[in-house]
């Protein structure tokens, strides 16, 4: 007999479950919606990746279907989540990576900080995805016009000084920046910064202790994006 295809619906209503107040027959009556993804759970970080590349595909073309949004689908969410993966951004009002990908509540585990830099709160959120709630994706996602990244490259040409806290975060992107050309013309100097730093993102986490070996080992993958802003693209990187 095929064996079939478990779902995150599935998974959700099996870990509902799980709690003694709910009904006995939950696993069978669990409410349904045409609002409600069927799609197999993605196994993997591949399936998982190929999911949020097809939702931003939706959300270019205009066709974002809002799946995993209405009460039937949030009541599930209630007793758990299982993320099929966890995106490092920045906080830009301009990129939700939700909507940019095309997911609902419970879809993605979401981080978001200006420049989306490495801190170590942030280490401990991804630790705590991985570890905890087995994301198997991972991704560090830049967009372009950063204005954290903007304010970085500024001070490194000796244009502006930023207050102090605004430049304790500058000081974290700035290294990751050493290698870019400062001659560039603004806009290409500033593309290039953003890509720069969500490289440096990825190189940070990568050097924490046991980073290489879960890689390795398959337990999580790790990838690197830049959100085009004019045309709504998610740029992945090599």
């Amino acid at each position: 007999m095929k064996k079939h295809a478990i779902t995150r619906r599935d998974w959700l209503i099996g870990a509902s479950c799980v709690s003694l107040a709910m009904i006995p027959a939950c696993g069978i009556q669990a409410p349904r919606s045409n609002n409600i993804a069927l799609d197999p759970y993605p196994r993997n970080a591949a399936e998982g990746l190929l999911r949020l590349k097809t939702g931003n595909r939706r959300f270019m073309e205009g066709k974002s279907v809002h799946t995993h949004e209405n009460a039937s689908w949030r009541n599930l969410l209630v007793e758990g989540q299982k993320p099929f993966a966890t995106v490092l951004g920045c906080s830009d009002s301009r990129v939700p990576p939700e909507m940019v990908f095309d997911v609902g509540f419970g879809d993605i585990f979401t981080i978001r900080l200006a420049g989306n830099i490495i801190a170590e709160d942030v280490i401990g959120t991804l630790q705590y995805c991985v570890a905890h709630l087995h994301t198997p994706l991972v991704v560090v996602m830049g967009h372009e016009s950063c204005g954290a990244v903007t304010a970085a490259v500024e001070e490194m040409l000796g244009k502006t000084k930023e207050l102090e806290h605004i430049e304790a975060l500058i000081s974290l992107i700035k290294p990751g920046l050493a290698h870019i050309d400062l001659n560039l013309d603004r806009v290409s100097l500033v593309h290039a910064a953003v890509e720069a730093n969500v490289r440096w993102s990825m190189q940070q986490l990568l050097a924490l202790p046991g980073a290489t070996r879960a890689m390795r080992e398959k337990h999580v993958s790790l990838v690197g994006a830049v959100y085009e802003l004019n045309s709504g693209r998610v740029r992945f990187l090599d």
